[in-house]
């Protein structure tokens, strides 16, 4: 294969400079920065006394994931005190940088078995930075530590975590080439694709229709890796030209999802592969991972489908494994999850993680979803607004605005709109002087018809409006949706209605995990909770009317005591336990206990902390 260029973005991202959220996308980043996110680096010892920054702690992974986020964080929201904080870190991991260009906090002696995922990150962490500061530092050293990689690898050749995400390095490699243009970039990206995992072999003879024997662990079917792999071929074929590889993801996705997905949007992974049960876990780094990938697809291919599961995902898995205000998280969410309690080994229903990886904390588990998952809202956040060869894109549904500049007009598109949980979009248009561009709004795949300024458009698809624009427009887009009962395995349905997934909703009572007086750093607010369910889960749809009410966004957008849109449904009770916490997979019988039928709250999936999703429909004239 003769490489001499990349293939462009079909949809180009923009800026923190760029856009705005506004409305409840603005509060729920806010929410971020005020919780566990804006706050790791001041106590969490994996940040604040990291290696990177000369302590003594984790010197990998943790400092870069959390960077990943905090970095667009602080931007996003133009705080300053945040800006600072970040540039402390940027910093340090500067001025730790060797004359040789290695960058990572570790001694030359032990080089040679560092894994370079954390370098691969890092340095995608530095492109972060440079997009949003414009500091002018960054170009150089990521040209140093990439050429240091390139030397590295003829010697070292990568394994482990960066064997199984080599693709992730393409990243900083493609944005390094735009503004150097050498070829040795280009044959390092080949270097990196031979080098690492071969995703499609694994794929194209699929060895993991079943969950592995509880305990076995393998990279090959570990949740995280498949998440950042979705995007891996698609991003080699900027590269490689060829259409197979851009479509590879759709053969990912199927295999996932066919054999490991649930109503959710995402797979399981607790760590590996877990089927397809709603009492199986789904990591939350997946989770942010998976967005990511969607993320680039959407860049790549400037398909709709891509931005239809990103937003999917955003607004029901994302929300529902953090706690509404943000300062605790799960490792893993169930799609049916009546408890969060501890479990005793060997009880759990998870095949590779522990009894507690269920519950609301500071690092359950494990520690890595702590400083992962605070990239998802802010890069979601920047996937509102794209640009095209001919204009801007409306890309993804949420409240914000773009401020920047086509053919020398200034340009600013603003929308207002409390999608996902009402149906109006609001666009305000705004131009300085007289322009021509096209403007596309993405119609999304799960709407049932659509109107743009009244007249019917088709959903799944880019509504282009292309003209001369003056002064300042607004355009008006509805959108119809309507309920759905998902088909599921084991004869199970879940509700959904456009981009939300419904749950039936069980009240709740946190319980703070009790450490003793020695434990000083899981303590309010960044502690453990467990949750116990103070109402009822055990029922089955009796009728498949489901009336909804909208009562507005609250100022905490994903509250489940003022949830923005809830639902009413007809069930009847059935006999359905649990056991140690956790429901068994389907109910032991389907025959209502009572012939009385009753009415039950739904709620949105991403608005639950405990909730049964996934439940059978029984046929009361059978």
């Amino acid at each position: 294969m003769v490489v001499d260029t990349i293939s462009e973005l079909i949809l180009k991202p923009l800026t923190t400079n760029e856009i705005k959220p506004k409305g409840w996308l603005l509060r729920q980043i806010q929410i971020q920065a005020e919780g566990l996110s804006g706050n790791l680096d001041k106590f969490w010892p994996d940040i604040k006394e990291s290696k990177w920054i000369g302590g003594d702690k984790e010197g990998w992974e943790r400092v870069p994931y959390w960077l990943d986020g905090f970095i667009p964080l602080a931007y996003l929201l133009n705080d300053d005190d945040m800006k600072k904080r970040a540039k402390k870190y940027i910093d340090a991991i500067i001025h730790g940088q060797e004359d040789d260009g290695w960058i990572c906090p570790c001694s030359k002696v032990e080089r040679e078995r560092y894994d370079m995922w954390a370098l691969f990150l890092l340095l995608k962490v530095l492109v972060v930075y440079y997009e949003c500061s414009k500091d002018g530092r960054i170009e150089e050293v990521i040209y140093k530590a990439t050429k240091n990689l390139d030397r590295h690898i003829d010697r070292f050749t990568i394994f482990n975590w960066a064997s199984t995400r080599w693709f992730e390095m393409l990243i900083p490699i493609y944005w390094l080439y735009e503004r150097r243009n050498e070829d040795w970039l280009l044959n390092l990206a080949i270097k990196m694709k031979a080098q690492g995992f071969d995703y499609q072999a694994l794929y194209e003879n699929w060895p993991y229709e079943k969950p592995q024997a509880f305990g076995h662990w393998s990279q090959m079917n570990h949740v995280v890796n498949q998440a950042m792999a979705i995007k891996s071929l698609a991003l080699f074929s900027r590269i490689s030209k060829q259409e197979e590889d851009k479509t590879f993801a759709e053969l990912m996705i199927e295999k996932l999802f066919e054999y490991h997905g649930t109503a959710t949007g995402i797979f399981t992974g607790d760590e590996c592969l877990s089927g397809n049960s709603p009492i199986q876990g789904t990591e939350l780094c997946s989770v942010a991972e998976f967005m990511y990938s969607l993320e680039h697809l959407i860049q790549i291919t400037g398909e709709t489908k891509w931005a239809d599961k990103l937003e999917y995902i955003a607004y029901n898995a994302l929300p529902a494994t953090i706690s509404p205000d943000m300062w605790t998280h799960q490792y893993d969410q169930l799609v049916n999850q009546v408890e969060c309690s501890r479990i005793e080994e060997g009880s759990q229903p998870f095949n590779t993680n522990n009894g507690e990886a269920h519950l609301y904390g500071l690092e359950p588990h494990y520690g890595c979803c702590t400083s992962n998952f605070n990239q998802a809202w802010p890069k979601f956040a920047l996937s509102a607004f794209m640009t095209t060869d001919k204009g801007i894109a409306c890309v993804t549904l949420a409240p914000s605005t773009v401020e920047t500049a086509i053919n020398d007009v200034d340009v600013k598109i603003s929308l207002s709109t409390d999608y996902p949980f009402h149906n109006k979009l609001i666009f305000c248009v705004n131009v300085s002087e007289p322009v021509e561009f096209a403007f596309d709004i993405r119609i999304p795949g799960f709407s049932s018809s659509a109107t743009v300024n009244g007249a019917d458009t088709k959903s799944g698809e880019f509504y282009t409006i292309s003209k001369t624009w003056n002064n300042e427009e607004t355009i008006e887009v509805v959108l119809q949706f309507e309920t759905e009962f998902i088909e599921r395995p084991e004869n199970m349905v879940a509700v959904r209605r456009g981009p939300l997934l419904y749950s039936i909703a069980i009240e709740e009572e946190w319980k703070m995990v009790n450490y003793g007086n020695k434990e000083k750093l899981r303590v309010f607010p960044h502690c453990d909770y467990e949750l116990f369910p103070k109402s009822q889960w055990n029922y089955g749809y009796a009728d498949k009317k489901i009336e909804y009410t909208f009562n507005g966004v609250s100022d905490i957008p994903f509250s489940t005591k003022e949830a923005p849109i809830k639902a009413k449904a007809k069930v009847v009770e059935i006999d359905w336990p649990k056991t140690n916490g956790v429901v068994t997979k389907v109910p032991v019988d389907r025959k209502p206990i009572s012939q009385l039928i009753k009415e039950v709250t739904l709620l949105p999936y991403g608005c639950t902390n405990l909730r049964m999703t996934e439940v059978p429909y029984i046929d009361l004239e059978k």
